[in-house]
């Protein structure tokens, strides 16, 4: 029995000790959001068990190792023992029990994750290789920012373009899979105002690793300023090259072609339009707006030098007058 004692303490301490190191480490990013609340509930119990099991599997080993040592020029047997019918029940039931407790846990956590607030605010998430876009169908426009009210639901309805993508902040705890052909939702409520990143959770592609935006949370009074702005400035987009503007960045162009001369994945688009543009098989084709308009629809009729490993999905369902729009754009980067 005394061992009974000694091991029990040391495992209560140990365990304590345990839980302590992990839980000064700070493993889980700031929370951000009223989701956050029940996952770090249900992380924390994790931990406690974690520490628990960990004690309760090293310190009887060590306390053997040192306690119950053959002792030097003891030759005799140990006492052999046949089993130990109350100890095998235990074990049985005991972590039967805790499962099941966890498993309880488990779904309490996963149904106030996705409690519904029918006044939640709606924004369509659009992902592609390797780009985000958020439509807020409400105000009626288009950002490559995520920005969110403080304490206000948002369903997320999540699209994907081409492969599967995974939307992800740390902060908010909750990822979604974005599969394409089908909308897959996901509810936010944040309460902690500050910048964050969407971040893809699902390899994607050769730019994956590139694949974020801003996500920022805002008061109220300071969301609706930039809501009326973007509102403005989606007004003012009606001519082609404004639709165009909007175009290549729902659709993700943005990702792979920069705008102001940086190297992305592929050729910038900063004063494209009328140059003299060097092909892989040596010759070289005037950017106009048939090379241009063929290069969207067949990206491997004509491939730029240099760019021969990157492969450039076809945009194929955009229509004459989406390539138009796209077309008046690339004229204004000069």
């Amino acid at each position: 029995m005394r061992h009974f004692i000694i091991v029990g303490i040391l495992v209560i301490v140990a365990a304590s000790l345990t839980y302590m190191g992990l839980d000064a480490l700070n493993l889980m990013p700031v929370a951000a959001s009223a989701q956050a609340g029940p996952i770090d509930w249900m992380w924390n119990w994790q931990v406690v068990a974690m520490s628990f099991l960990f004690a309760l599997i090293v310190v009887p080993l060590l306390y053997s190792l040192a306690a119950f040592r053959r002792k030097k020029g003891d030759t005799a047997d140990a006492e052999h023992i046949v089993g130990n019918t109350k100890l095998e029940i235990g074990w049985t039931i005991a972590p039967l029990f805790i499962v099941m407790v966890f498993a309880y846990m488990g779904a309490y956590s996963l149904a106030e994750t996705r409690r519904v607030d029918p006044q939640a605010m709606i924004v369509n998430v659009n992902a592609s290789q390797w780009a985000w876009s958020f439509e807020y169908p409400d105000y009626g426009f288009v950002s490559t920012e995520l920005r969110l009210p403080k304490d206000k639901q948002v369903l997320l309805r999540m699209q994907s373009k081409d492969v599967i993508h995974s939307f992800w902040v740390p902060e908010f705890r909750v990822k979604q899979d974005i599969v394409p052909g089908r909308v897959t939702e996901l509810r936010i409520t944040p309460t902690l105002d500050g910048a964050y990143k969407v971040r893809c959770a699902e390899i994607c592609g050769t730019s994956h690793a590139y694949m974020e935006s801003p996500a920022l949370v805002l008061s109220q009074g300071d969301f609706m300023a930039w809501a009326t702005e973007q509102q403005g400035i989606a007004a003012a987009a009606q001519t082609p090259e404004g639709k165009g503007a909007l175009l290549v960045k729902s659709s993700g162009c943005l990702g792979c072609h920069s705008i102001d001369g940086s190297k992305l994945v592929g050729p910038t688009w900063l004063g494209l339009f009328g140059s003299q543009v060097p092909l892989s098989d040596g010759t070289t084709v005037t950017a106009d707006e048939a090379y241009l308009a063929e290069s969207i629809l067949n990206p491997s009729a004509k491939i730029v030098a240099g760019f021969e490993t990157q492969a450039m999905p076809a945009f194929a369902t955009l229509t004459e007058e989406e390539i138009a729009n796209i077309l008046a754009y690339l004229k204004t980067l000069k």
